[in-house]
């Protein structure tokens, strides 16, 4: 049986400090009833001798610390988990948005999760296919691998975001000519949090059109909804991957958008409790509190599912070295740069070349022999017809070299046709590397230094 408290002492923002309550443990859930009867709920985020701070899922609009009562429920936050979420939109509390039936969970879950055990760790090499080439061909994604997308305010990152969740497939490349389509199962989780209700009806209008609906689930926070939903919403879709991929045998990509908004949330909790503040006012904790996220992801021995991550964030000013992409970029696996400048030359999608990494390597029974070759030569190259076409301008074009015309002339056929991709264009890991072949050809054979003779024999354009 509940019982009541009647001591709250202070409300403020979402934090409610509460006075004379024994055998509090921190993050117990708690329940609060207003003078109306009206119950909300939150979880403890401080416990003293006595004394407790709870943080509030919703807003603390209408509660008076006269008439409120407070009671302790004796467990952590638990998310009822179930297949049948794929195909529905749900809030940043996992209630139910679109309108559809209730789910009927087959499991309750911690939403904190269970740390993977480092000797049950499963190394990553296997090819997720994005459709997108500067993606799949230079930066490839694996299964189990956290990616992250740094971009800035005004990029079209929530558009890349939409692409990269409609296009993405578990692919294998037999006989290094078919490319077959896995059948075991694939779902996407796309969390959005403090997104406006214009980027919220984009996406869930996106994958409706395309069809990607059937295997994906959406969380989404806006702008208006409760901050604290923002701290919740990307546990709730890792525990709902958790369980798809581990105990359902799937496949599954989780696309948190955008971090940003997640760690001002985090600051503004920390402002609330009056906490000491690290970088640029966010809270000293913030390293620890990302990795809580990103390290969920992986491939467990004897599990034949996996969870993927890519966390979009935009760098405040573009910055790469503020705290949110600095400690991101510490825990995770590489980052995909967004760039601004590809941007306004009308490039679609913006992707960095040079800066973007891919820190793990694909296994070459996934894809084809020469993919590892063909994207160190293509950066190589890339990277000399900008540092030419530079050189080009000071000098002239008349102290160049045919040679270095001819990396010229490969730097802008890089951004226009291999950079560049349609919205809806949707180009195979084959795709990609025929494409590749035919800009290196523009380039004379004795330039292809990174790749082994043979394989400019048997692929060369």
């Amino acid at each position: 049986m509940k019982k009541w408290y009647n001591t709250i002492k202070e409300i403020a923002g979402p934090l409610v400090v509460v006075e004379k309550v024994p055998e509090v443990a921190f993050e117990e859930i708690v329940e609060i009833r207003d003078a109306k009867g009206n119950i909300r709920r939150g979880r403890v985020l401080e416990a003293g001798k006595d004394t407790a701070i709870v943080q509030l899922f919703t807003n603390t609009e209408g509660l008076d610390t006269k008439t409120a009562e407070i009671a302790f429920l004796g467990e952590t936050l638990r998310f009822g988990v179930a297949e049948s979420m794929l195909g529905r939109v749900f809030t940043g509390a996992g209630e139910v948005k679109d309108g559809g039936p209730e789910i009927i969970a087959e499991k309750y879950v911690d939403i904190n999760g269970a740390p993977i055990n480092p000797g049950q760790r499963q190394f990553p090499s296997e090819f997720i296919q994005t459709g997108i080439s500067t993606i799949d061909g230079l930066n490839a994604l694996v299964r189990g691998q956290k990616l992250p997308i740094f971009s800035g305010a005004g990029l079209p990152h929530a558009e890349l975001a939409a692409q990269i969740a409609e296009q993405s497939r578990v692919v294998e490349v037999k006989n290094g000519t078919d490319l077959v389509e896995s059948d075991e199962p694939f779902a996407v989780i796309f969390a959005a949090m403090g997104v406006t209700f214009e980027e919220a009806q984009f996406f869930i209008d996106s994958f409706e059109k395309t069809g990607a609906m059937e295997r994906a689930a959406l969380f989404i926070n806006t702008a208006s909804d409760p901050i604290v939903e923002r701290i919740t919403l990307p546990r709730l879709a890792l525990t709902l991957g958790e369980y798809l991929a581990f105990e359902k045998n799937m496949h599954v990509l989780v696309i948190l958008t955008d971090m940003t908004n997640y760690a001002d949330a985090l600051r503004e909790v920390s402002a609330s409790r009056k906490e000491i503040p690290g970088r640029r006012g966010y809270p000293g904790y913030l390293y620890t509190d990302l990795a809580t996220l990103y390290e969920r992801a992986g491939l467990i021995k004897g599990s034949t599912g996996s969870l993927t991550q890519i966390p979009i964030l935009t760098m405040p000013d573009d910055d790469k070295q503020h705290p949110i992409p600095d400690l991101t970029g510490y825990i995770t696996e590489g980052q995909i740069m967004v760039n601004r400048e590809l941007h306004n030359q009308g490039i679609y999608p913006p992707i960095q070349p040079i800066g973007s990494l891919s820190r793990i390597a694909v296994n070459k029974k996934y894809t084809r022999e020469d993919l590892s070759a063909v994207k160190e030569q293509m950066a190589s190259s890339y990277a000399k017809g900008m540092e030419i076409k530079e050189l080009a301008l000071i000098l002239g074009e008349s102290a160049l070299s045919e040679t270095d015309k001819a990396y010229i002339r490969f730097a802008e056929a890089f951004e226009t046709r291999y950079i560049t991709q349609g919205r809806r264009e949707n180009r195979s890991i084959l795709d990609t590397l025929d494409l590749s072949w035919e800009l290196l050809s523009i380039l004379p054979k004795k330039e292809l230094k990174k790749i082994k003779p043979e394989f400019i024999e048997k692929y060369s354009k």
